[in-house]
């Protein structure tokens, strides 16, 4: 998931030299020559000091800079869902013209799958998905349908999509009331396998690990009239069995509270988690065989919620928040109040 994406020498003065030496007498030539070798000594021993300060200093400079960047480019979903929009990821400029959606129907979600995106729209109690593909300057060039890829449901507002990183399986999330129902799909062959609850609940952040899909469970019920989530649960499923219940997940691990979005690295052993809490926002990793939290990743002063995570072919992580911003980690800060969701 998304995502996206975090010193040197230090001055040696204080090695300073210090000569205790009284001299209250003539000092005999030998002496003094020793002092003067002690001295010549004591030099060779700083400058050689710095000089490996310099070397760290070097070295972890070249670390730096060989860390891979994040995506160029990050794809949004208008909220009207009547068009899709390609931003430069470091500065926030909008690249060539935005794409309308297909007659009829209206983008939910978007995807990235490392060369291209995939792109969900609804109509007709029917989701169907696009391939979009950028030119090298980030405009969009081609948007293709992927006619077998196609669910049966309703997708709402709490609907999720992901893809793995071969570009043919789709995952996505339809809903029959508050129970969810997550669909796997092939693009080339349209082979589908789906897994449902009975319980009310939604069903998010999907993203993929090899066959591995991990959601974040986060059961509701209804308070005062509304929907309300209880908890927050990241869990895995092998999509490599049988279709069935999603009880056939396993739990990764629980979630602290403020914490909405969740990811699965690509190579399935790490969890990342966004969190806010006392107005400070955070990517928070945890191991994925044990459930444990390991480190943090990134912090950003943040009053508002985490609202989705989206981790790039880089490994790079691109955090969308509530206040109306979308953070890209190894990139820049881009204006998203106008997207109802983002991709890179």
């Amino acid at each position: 998931m998304r995502t996206g994406a975090m010193d040197g020498g230090r001055d040696e003065g204080k090695n300073g030299i210090r000569l205790r030496q009284a001299w209250r007498t003539a000092l005999p030539v030998g002496v003094a020559a020793a002092a003067a070798l002690f001295l010549g000594g004591s030099i060779d021993v700083v400058h050689r000091h710095q000089r490996e300060a310099n070397k760290k200093h070097d070295a972890e400079a070249a670390a730096v800079s060989s860390t891979p960047p994040g995506p160029r480019f990050v794809v949004g979903v208008a909220r009207t869902g009547t068009a899709l929009t390609v931003r430069d990821a470091r500065s926030g400029a909008t690249v060539g013209l935005p794409v309308a959606a297909p007659e009829g129907r209206r983008f939910q979600r978007v995807a990235g799958d490392g060369d291209s995106y995939v792109v969900a729209s609804y109509g007709g109690r029917k989701v169907t998905f696009q391939r979009l593909k950028l030119d090298g300057d980030g405009r969009p060039e081609s948007l293709t349908e992927l006619p077998k890829a196609t669910i049966s449901g309703v997708s709402a507002a709490w609907s999720d999509l992901a893809v793995a990183s071969d570009g043919d399986r789709i995952a996505y999330v339809t809903y029959r009331g508050a129970r969810a129902r997550v669909d796997v799909v092939s693009a080339r062959t349209g082979a589908r396998k789906a897994w449902t609850t009975r319980y009310s609940a939604r069903v998010s952040s999907l993203s993929w690990a090899g066959d591995t899909l991990a959601f974040v469970w986060n059961p509701v019920r209804r308070v005062h009239g509304k929907l309300t989530e209880t908890g927050h649960e990241i869990r895995t499923l092998d999509t490599g069995g049988a279709a069935g219940d999603l009880k056939a997940s396993r739990a990764v691990a629980k979630l602290p509270e403020g914490t909405t979005s969740a990811v699965i690295s690509h190579d399935g052993k790490t969890v990342v988690a966004g969190v806010v809490q006392r107005s400070v926002g955070s990517l928070q990793a945890y191991s994925a065989a044990t459930g444990e939290p390991t480190k943090i990743l990134w912090t950003q002063a943040l009053k508002a919620p985490i609202t989705g995570l989206d981790s790039g072919d880089k490994g790079k992580l691109l955090i969308s928040a509530g206040d109306g911003r979308v953070y890209a980690v190894g990139a820049g800060t881009l204006p998203g109040k106008d997207l109802a969701d983002t991709a890179w």
